[in-house]
């Protein structure tokens, strides 16, 4: 199991963030990821529009997880419409 970092960007709706929020915690279970951490969100300005939307909120997931996994739940995040942007990076250990 390597270990990833992950960044979500949520809209700043409430429902929208805690049904994206969900479905995120959901998603990584059923494919057996650990989160190790997740570190409070944060709302901030967005450095270009995204779906409309000029703010947004941040949340960073630190992960424990097989590869194989990993593009599993790519295809699975691409789908979720409560998620403006995620992204996956590996962590050298």
């Amino acid at each position: 199991m390597r270990r990833y970092e992950l960044m979500v960007v949520y809209p700043l709706e409430e429902d929208q963030y805690q049904a994206g929020r969900e479905q995120i915690a959901a998603d990584l279970a059923a494919q057996g990821v650990e989160i190790v951490k997740a570190e409070d969100p944060v709302d901030r300005d967005l450095a270009y529009e995204v779906k409309k939307r000029r703010r947004a909120r941040y949340m960073l997931y630190i992960l424990r997880a097989d590869p194989a996994k990993i593009t599993v739940l790519d295809r699975v995040f691409k789908l979720n419409a409560n998620i403006l942007k995620y992204l996956f990076v590996r962590v050298d250990e």
